[in-house]
């Protein structure tokens, strides 16, 4: 599966941007879809996952009631919907998909296998 991300941009405190990852290869029936963000100098942490059957969702604590994920099937595309941005949210956003994920591991980094490359987000105060 191949994954791109963008939509990222610099932007001011409580702005909101979207960002967008598209996904091109094979079906995703029993994908998980996942968005990590990476600072400067900091590993790469998780931020929302969304299984693309059911659409249920999984936010880190840092971005709930903030971000939203979603997906539209028919675009194989899935959404990070980010509002009230802070300027800790700035990092390098990557998408990443993988299939068979359970419940336990949908924020671990490295059960994701298939890494789309990073869209830069930068939010200043």
């Amino acid at each position: 599966v191949q994954l791109q991300a963008f939509g990222g941009g610099a932007v001011q405190a409580g702005g909101s941007l979207r960002l967008s990852c598209a996904a091109s290869g094979r079906t995703f029936s029993n994908y998980a879809v996942a968005w990590f963000l990476q600072a400067p100098g900091k590993e790469r942490e998780f931020v929302a996952a969304i299984r693309w059957s059911g659409g249920s969702t999984f936010y880190a604590d840092s971005v709930k009631g903030r971000f939203t994920i979603s997906r539209e099937k028919d675009k194989k595309t899935v959404y990070l919907q980010m509002n009230s941005l802070k300027p800790e949210d700035t990092a390098v956003y990557y998408c990443a998909a993988q299939s068979g994920i359970i419940v336990s591991q949908v924020s671990r980094r490295d059960a994701y296998h298939n890494w789309g490359q990073g869209t830069l987000v930068t939010v200043s105060s």
